[in-house]
């Protein structure tokens, strides 16, 4: 452990993600719904002789980030006020009734329900889990249930597209991948949400599957053979993982500690794969990208840390979240000191 505290100063600085930014000066005021979603198509950010998804196509990757870029501004700007309702900012129904309605409206339109490119199937599932992280947080505090029945109801109707789609549609690499680790939370969530007892089964059973698919080792066949990107992808896993097997735990169908501890040896893999890349370099056999100045470890990657220390506590992990705090990720809530916490157990 203490050669992660090395890594700190290298990582802690790197920005904070999607960390809700609070201004609280003056009186609430409701922004605009931006219009609504409805159609995305676009195709692989890599290039068509890249086999192991990790040689970038500069015009597509800009062509998909475009076509995602209003909904990633929407799941942002609802968070932060979600966080406020959370964290009990000013007025917490108004805010509430502020984000059902902007749900609402994009669910009226039924958005995000014309998937015109597989691509955009295999990656919706994160989008859905943000958003459902968002109701999740202001639900209690709206006064209009008829708004949140519509939401509710749209979110059912993707969950069952997505789990139809994992199980007949995707290829067997991407079933144990991570794009299907952020469709498994998004599908937990609407689980909870909508008392969804297939559903909230389904969750347990693919968040199981692709924690007993490790190596002995921690490393995630499926994320290893990614080339430079393999710790990326690792790291991309298992911010799901972790924040599906909290919820699991909370809703009383535990998976904590299956198959040998999983979840353990993934998450010791990546965090002490952060020092030198060389674990992952091992089976992919390129030089990770953290470490070749293709891109810099940013702490919202490690946003996970909070919901994790909250299933295993560990002193020196939590002084090695303490350098990179505050912790947060859009699309798993936004703060993560907020949902989860941060006090030691004894505290």
């Amino acid at each position: 452990m203490n050669r992660l505290l090395a890594v700190v100063s290298t990582i802690a600085m790197t920005g904070l993600g999607a960390q809700a930014a609070r201004a609280n000066d003056g009186p609430f005021v409701c922004p605009p719904t931006p219009e609504p979603v409805v159609s995305l198509s676009y195709g692989s950010r890599y290039t068509a002789e890249s086999e192991s998804r990790s040689d970038i196509d500069e015009d597509s990757n800009a062509a998909v980030n475009a076509a995602l870029a209003p909904i990633e501004t929407f799941i942002r700007d609802l968070v932060r006020i979600a966080n406020d309702v959370t964290a009990g900012e000013r007025d917490q129904m108004t805010q509430a009734d502020c984000v059902i309605d902007q749900l609402a409206t994009w669910a009226e339109a039924d958005a995000l329900s014309e998937l015109g490119s597989y691509t955009a199937q295999l990656s919706v599932g994160s989008r859905l889990a943000g958003l459902a992280m968002i109701y999740k947080q202001v639900a209690p505090y709206s006064s209009n249930p008829a708004k949140r029945l519509v939401f509710k109801d749209w979110l059912a109707a993707r969950t069952e597209e997505q789990m139809l789609f994992w199980e007949q549609d995707a290829t067997s690499g991407a079933r144990l991948g991570n794009l299907r680790g952020w469709a498994t939370l998004g599908i937990n969530l609407s689980a909870e949400i909508n008392d969804d007892p297939v559903a909230l089964r389904w969750s347990a059973w693919s968040a199981s599957l692709m924690q007993c698919e490790a190596r002995e080792d921690g490393s995630l066949p499926q994320e290893t053979r990614r080339g430079k990107y393999a710790l990326h992808y690792q790291l991309h896993a298992i911010a799901p993982m972790v924040v599906t097997t909290l919820l699991l735990e909370q809703q009383g169908l535990s998976i904590k500690g299956i198959c040998d501890n999983a979840l353990d040896r993934i998450v010791r893999f990546a965090l002490d794969d952060l020092e030198t890349g060389e674990a992952s370099r091992a089976y992919s056999g390129e030089v990770q990208s953290y470490f070749d100045g293709t891109e810099e470890l940013r702490s919202f990657q490690l946003a996970w840390l909070e919901a994790y220390l909250a299933l295993s506590w560990d002193p020196e992990l939590d002084a090695f979240a303490e350098g990179l705090r505050p912790l947060g990720h859009s699309k798993l809530g936004g703060s993560q000191a907020l949902l989860w916490g941060t006090a030691s157990p004894t505290d």
